[in-house]
């Protein structure tokens, strides 16, 4: 493949995800503290368990989640003394040894990962402490993936609408194809918030450090290893890369803001990125105490008890969440199976599963590590072109929901080299004619 200037190794590979919250093995850190280096790593889907427990919240203040936009937490909300207490009970009762732990505020529980003694069957452990009355939920550790994999690069065609001086745009087909260029005549996504769940993302390279503001690190805080991530990387890039900056590219909402969580690790250099249940619940219980409007999950993997009380919540609260379809086109798992959750596949000839959108996502030229680009497949890559549209759309109608939202990106999608796909000019059009700006 012919690399442009600055190109890093090509696209990604199949990355494997997952997520929840767990409380502190002995030595014990102290209640709220983020995960030791390795306690992530050491954790094991076929063996471990996730377990929570109540954890009252203390008095909240009389403005905290009245409202999405108003909405501010509390500070210092860890282990309260009713979650540590019933902890130490069940690890004595059962025999069962905490990895780690973390408070999940929006829940009102704190939730641990546990390891099982040897010999002892997890199944039927999980029935016993399901039964317990001090235990909230107990459920096996999942593991989950992103859905990406490396592309070659095709050139896309010129492009009508707002001209910019980046040197790679006619180079981006998911921005050509789905007319972006014509909807930032009218907005460029200005100041929505849209967090990704992912892996960590390169919060210096040139067409991000402006839009890429904060997030968190559900893995390890090891900042250069954020840094090093593709697969954030890449996501952010397509929704908000910088415009008009003489280098590189440009993101389908440009002006919009982005928040980075990483809930993914590559455990191997060379193979694909994983995360389990822990990293999830606690990527989600960050970006619920927050104001963003949008959350990117491109991602999937098995139903989740911890994760679709957490996912619910979020859209409870008017969170658009947007998801990559798996690559079996299966809709039975986490995030995907939630009514309210925007499902993406990477745009094909077969006609889409009805109510799924269809973006583009084969050959997506997009940010790498490093300040470089390169190209990437996938429907992780279809999933960020929806996001990224979205936020021009709530730019403009900030009160827009979810199956709104869905409707109009449905109903204005058109035909591109024989696939059905997203419109972003279409959408914006739709949008101000049958709502205009509220």
């Amino acid at each position: 493949m012919k690399r442009l200037p600055f190109v890093l190794s090509a696209a990604l590979v199949l990355s494997t995800l997952g997520g929840c919250v767990a409380l502190p093995a002995a030595p014990a850190p102290s209640p709220g503290a983020a995960p030791a280096a390795g306690d992530v790593a050491s954790m094991d889907s076929r063996r471990d368990i996730v377990l929570a427990v109540a954890n009252p919240l203390e008095p909240a203040a009389t403005h905290a989640g009245s409202n999405l936009l108003g909405y501010a937490p509390t500070g210092n909300y860890g282990a309260g003394q009713r979650a540590a207490s019933a902890l130490a009970d069940i690890e004595k009762a059962y025999g069962v040894r905490t990895v780690t732990g973390w408070p999940i505020r929006a829940l009102g529980l704190y939730c641990v990962v546990l390891k099982p003694p040897a010999g002892v069957d997890r199944d039927a452990l999980i029935a016993r402490l399901a039964a317990d009355k001090r235990v909230q939920l107990a459920q096996p550790l999942q593991d989950y993936s992103v859905y990406g994999d490396a592309g070659g690069s095709q050139q896309a065609a010129p492009q009508d609408g707002r001209r910019y001086n980046d040197p790679y745009t006619d180079l981006q087909r998911g921005f050509v194809e789905t007319r972006a260029a014509v909807a930032h005549t009218v907005t460029q996504g200005d100041g929505v918030h849209v967090a990704v769940v992912d892996t960590g993302a390169d919060m210096s390279h040139p067409d991000l450090r402006d839009h890429v503001r904060d997030g968190g690190d559900a893995v390890d805080d090891d900042a250069a290893a954020f840094n090093g991530d593709r697969h954030g990387t890449e996501v952010a890039g397509i929704i908000a890369a910088e415009g008009d900056n003489h280098q590189g590219m440009v993101g389908i909402a440009p002006k919009s803001r982005i928040s980075v969580y990483k809930a993914c690790w590559y455990p191997d250099p060379g193979k694909g990125a994983r995360c389990n249940s822990f990293t999830l619940a606690k990527a989600l219980a960050a970006v619920n105490d927050t104001d963003a409007r949008i959350v990117n999950m491109s991602l999937g993997g098995p139903a989740d008890p911890l994760l679709g009380k957490l996912l619910g919540q979020l859209l409870s609260r008017g969170r658009i969440v947007v998801a990559a379809l798996p690559p079996d086109g299966s809709t039975g798992g986490f995030p995907d199976n939630a009514p309210g959750v925007i499902v993406v596949r990477s745009s094909a000839a077969v006609p889409a599963a009805p109510g799924v959108v269809s973006a583009p996502g084969k050959d997506i030229l997009t940010t790498q590590p490093g300040g470089g680009y390169d190209f990437t497949s996938g429907s992780s890559m279809a999933a960020a072109h929806v996001s990224g549209i979205l936020a021009l759309l709530l730019s403009l109608s900030p009160r827009l929901d979810a199956n709104s939202a869905r409707e109009i990106l449905l109903r204005t999608s058109s035909v591109t080299h024989g696939m059905r796909e997203v419109n972003a000019a279409a959408a914006v059009a739709a949008l101000g004619a049958g709502r205009g700006k509220p």
